[in-house]
């Protein structure tokens, strides 16, 4: 589906199901960044504790990946909500962004490490 799906009817459907509610009154942008906010808090609880291995593991377990596949899409929900409230054309700022981290993190310099203090060389 996501190959076939566009961003601006997902949006719409975040804007129907808050329009239906007649929840616009609640989704100021403070209330929506708060509650993005928890629903990322939730999706990082399904790996507290959990090693690398182990949280890579989860893609075997049907019932831990429905689950966390549930808190993304309560983030991107929410992601979608703000974007909606703020008016903000998502494809557009996150196409910027992409360039602009393109620009901070060059591939010759950051191939492989994490940031400018990882004491790994480059490969």
């Amino acid at each position: 589906m996501d190959e076939s799906t566009k961003i601006n009817s997902i949006r719409e459907i975040v804007r129907e199901f808050v329009q239906q509610r007649n929840w616009q009154q609640f989704h100021s942008p403070k209330n929506l960044s708060m509650a993005l906010a928890i629903e990322a808090a939730e999706l990082m609880e399904h790996f507290q504790w959990l090693t690398v291995e182990e949280s890579r593991g989860v893609v075997q377990d049907e019932a831990k990946l429905a689950a966390i596949g549930e808190e993304i899409a309560d983030v991107f929900c929410y992601t979608l909500a703000m974007v909606n409230e703020l008016n903000l054309d998502l494809t557009n700022i996150f196409t910027k962004k992409m360039e602009r981290n393109r620009a901070k993190y060059p591939v010759a310099e950051f191939r492989g490490r994490f940031g400018k203090d990882d004491p790994r060389p480059v490969s």
